[in-house]
């Protein structure tokens, strides 16, 4: 195991970016999404905080998750979407809060695009405590 697939064991409970992606990855977990992890971008770059990503097995299934992470974090949480990219073709669903981007993808186009290999410097968050089935 490499550092960067260490999972991040600093104490992240004030950071209100982190309580989003927490959020967010809870909503994936609720909508039956798999492999979800949360990267932490915080010392990569200075323009948001979190990757959270999920995989989805169907339009359906990708539009549910989008929606009810838009319900979550902006009805619940107080925050606000800046931008949503590829609802229409439901391959990719990139969602931005701002601190944090959610990527929502089908198998087929996680694989391709490979994100967490990419950011591969990113720490994986540890999701014990965070989601009922860390690591499905």
């Amino acid at each position: 195991m490499t550092e960067s697939d260490k999972p991040e064991t600093s104490d992240n409970s004030d950071n209100a970016s982190f309580e989003l992606a927490k959020a967010a990855a809870q909503v994936i977990e609720d909508n039956n999404g798999r492999d979800i992890c949360i990267l932490d971008m915080r010392h990569l770059t200075p323009i948001f905080d979190y990757f959270v990503i999920g995989t989805g097995g169907s339009r359906r299934q990708l539009h549910a998750m989008s929606e009810e992470i838009d319900d979550k974090l902006e009805k619940e949480l107080g925050d606000r979407r800046m931008g949503r990219e590829g609802y229409d073709e439901s391959r990719w669903i990139l969602l931005d809060y701002g601190t944090i981007v959610c990527h929502l993808f089908d198998e087929e186009t996680r694989e391709y695009f490979q994100l967490e290999q990419l950011w591969a410097d990113a720490k994986k968050v540890d999701l014990t405590g965070i989601l009922r089935n860390p690591g499905e």
